[in-house]
This record gives structure tokens, C-alpha cells and sequence, in this order.
């Protein structure tokens, strides 16, 4: 039997981003309370780790944080909620949450037990609406976090790593670290300190969600060879892997069950 699952960039709308955010956020998206829905979430993999303002229909509130996720999930929520999602650049994970990207991934947890200066603000974010803990946010976190000049400089090889590694014509990763000057061992700890994944497992989730974005739309064997794999054969068995179901079930519905969703309390 299959089930009709939403994804939550089906709902997200983008939030305009405040200047004073922009070296800390790669993106800012809202959700508002709907309570009609009673389908399923589809919860792809995401290279990136997330803080979540959560308001239950309830009234109750939550801030946890979503590290980067390796593959994907299926959940079904307890009540309605409407969501905040802050999604931190690459490489600023441990100067705002005070841990490496590496030690979130695969992981939820409650915003105030990490000991950066993004959670010192938790319970600030859980008391304000929405737009009042944006602009919360805008006055006091570009006063609280503090970047080294090495930080700064393992950001912009990882945001060139990154460019490159989404490109259409991404390198290997042995050409990739040559490319930038640094050891594949280096590049694996930037990635790993900065965005909770190795370059190949980073590179493996971009393309499978390049594949979904345009899954439906376009023949299966034109989507391996757009998104960089050998064949299609390739892009199946990575699929499988990451998403769970093979492509055709996952564009029919046939999905797993879905769990309870995975909020901290």
C-alpha cells in the first residue's frame, strides 16, 4: 500500500535574512502551524546541521538542533507545529554551538545542552515569537561569537570545497584537496569539524538530492549521467542506500512506515 509523505521544504518559506546573520546562516525558512495535516514527513539526508524554533499547536515550545543527516528518515509528528529552521553555514557549527559538526551528525538534541553561544540564547528563543527571536538574534549573536583567523580560513577552503564538490563536473577528491592545497587528510577533518561528513559522503547526498529535485520529470538514465553517476545502475544502488526504498517506489510512495518524530525534551 502506498502513502502520500510531504517533505518540509514542501511548507518552508524563506525568511529574508538580516545582514548582520549572514556569516552564521546559510538560510532562514519558516513554517506556520497547519492543522490539517495528517500525512507522513519525508526527511531526506542534509549536509548541514539545523537549529529548530519548534510551536506546537499546543503552545509549547522547543529549540534542539538537527545535525547533518546521513540518510533519510520518515516521521509523523504527535501534533501540529509550525518550525523556525536555522541553517548554519558550513564551518561555523562549533563557534556557534561550541562542538564540531562531527559530534551533531545523525544526532537531535535540545538547544541548551550544547555549550556555544547560539545556545546560551535558548531560552530567549523558546519565550519570543518567531520574528522576535530573529531580530533577538540579530543584536546580540554578532556580539557573542568570535572567529580565529584559522577558522576563518577553514571556511573559505570548505566553501570552495563545497562549490566545487556541487558543480557539474565535480573532481575526485585526491584532485579536489591538490586543487586547494591541502592533504585529503586535512580536507576530511575540515569536513568533518565544519560540516559532520567526509567529502564522499557530503558529495553522495548532494547528488541524491539533485536526483529528487528532478525525479518524475526526467529519464532515469539522463539524471545518473546529470548527476554525476557511472550509469544508472549506480544511481539506483545509491539511492537504496541513502533513501531507503529504490527511486521508482520512492516516486510511487512505497515508503517505510513512518516513526514518531524525533523532538528532545
Amino acid at each position: 500500500m502506498s502513502t502520500q509523505y510531504l517533505t518540509s521544504a514542501q511548507l518552508e518559506t524563506p525568511v529574508p535574512m538580516p545582514q548582520s546573520l549572514r556569516p552564521w546562516l546559510a538560510e532562514l525558512t519558516s513554517t506556520p502551524v497547519y492543522d490539517d495535516i495528517t500525512q507522513p514527513f519525508a526527511h531526506p539526508p542534509a549536509a548541514s546541521t539545523t537549529v529548530v524554533l519548534r510551536t506546537e499547536q499546543s503552545g509549547r515550545r522547543a529549540a534542539f538542533v538537527v545535525g547533518a543527516q546521513t540518510k533519510a528518515s520518515y516521521s509523523r509528528a504527535d501534533e501540529p507545529a509550525g518550525c523556525v529552521r536555522l541553517r548554519l553555514a558550513p564551518g561555523v557549527t562549533r563557534q556557534l554551538l561550541g562542538v564540531a559538526a562531527g559530534e551533531l551528525t545523525d544526532r537531535v538534541v535540545r538547544l541548551d545542552d550544547l555549550p556555544g553561544p547560539l545556545s546560551s540564547a535558548a531560552s530567549e528563543l523558546t519565550r519570543l515569537p518567531a520574528d522576535e527571536a530573529i531580530t533577538y538574534l540579530e543584536d546580540v549573536l554578532p556580539h557573542q561569537v568570535s572567529e580565529s583567523g584559522t577558522e576563518r580560513a577553514h571556511r573559505i577552503v570548505l566553501r570552495e570545497a563545497i562549490s566545487a564538490l556541487t558543480a557539474g563536473d565535480a573532481p575526485a577528491i585526491p584532485d579536489l584537496a591538490a586543487r586547494l592545497a591541502v592533504s585529503e587528510r586535512q580536507l576530511r577533518s575540515l569536513f568533518a569539524t565544519g560540516i559532520g561528513l567526509s567529502p564522499k559522503h557530503f558529495a553522495r547526498i548532494d547528488r541524491v538530492r539533485r536526483v529528487l529535485a528532478y525525479a518524475g520529470n526526467t529519464p532515469w538514465s539522463h539524471l545518473a549521467a546529470d548527476s554525476g553517476y557511472y550509469d544508472q545502475s549506480h544511481l539506483t544502488a545509491d539511492f537504496r542506500t541513502i533513501m531507503g526504498v529504490p527511486p521508482a517506489a520512492y516516486l510511487h510512495g512505497r515508503l517505510p512506515a513512518p516513526t514518531r518524530c524525533r523532538i528532545p525534551r
